[in-house]
């Protein structure tokens, strides 16, 4: 994957990335997108369109409302984002750092998280292990997921980006 990769270049924009996230598990439309992300509806447009020419959201439905049609999207399950290839890591860091700046903006007051950072050395088993039960924590959290501001749900910020540092070069 380059940096002029489709897929990657459509993950790397923060919007893009939030809206994959929202439509993991219930279909939204673009105004219901673009209500939810306080954006335009054109915009939410262009947006959904990059991602479904890409393949990360498919048309999931199509209802009549008010007399138009609405397209619903939800997400292709299966992230790219798990890909931690070496060139394609800084780019989708980048974005990620963005829409952390963001999220932690809108951190309830008062509510308990989790922080942590880390640059550790241990035995690969170790490191198999932790990466794989990371990855399904957060495939437990996405399938949780329901629309957003669902009653009875809380709202909740979650970035991971964990690897393998290479070795300094002699």
């Amino acid at each position: 994957m380059t940096a002029t990769d489709p897929l990657l270049r459509a993950l790397a924009h923060p919007m893009r990335l939030r809206m994959v996230s929202l439509v993991w598990n219930a279909p939204l439309s673009a105004a219901e997108l673009a209500r939810e992300l306080g954006i335009s509806h054109a915009l939410a447009s262009q947006h959904l369109r990059r991602l479904d020419a890409v393949g990360l959201v498919e048309l999931a439905e199509v209802r009549t409302n008010r007399g138009g049609r609405e397209r619903r999207y939800r997400a292709v399950h299966g992230s790219p984002l798990s890909d931690q290839r070496h060139e394609a890591a800084p780019l989708i860091a980048e974005t990620l750092s963005h829409t952390m700046r963001e999220r932690a903006g809108r951190r309830a007051h008062g509510a308990e998280g989790v922080t942590s950072d880390a640059e550790l050395w241990v035995a690969p088993e170790v490191w198999e292990d932790f990466r794989r039960r990371l990855a399904g924590l957060f495939d437990e959290l996405h399938a949780a997921a329901r629309t957003p501001h669902a009653p009875g749900t809380v709202g909740v910020g979650a970035t991971v980006m964990a690897f393998p540092l290479a070795e300094p070069e002699a």
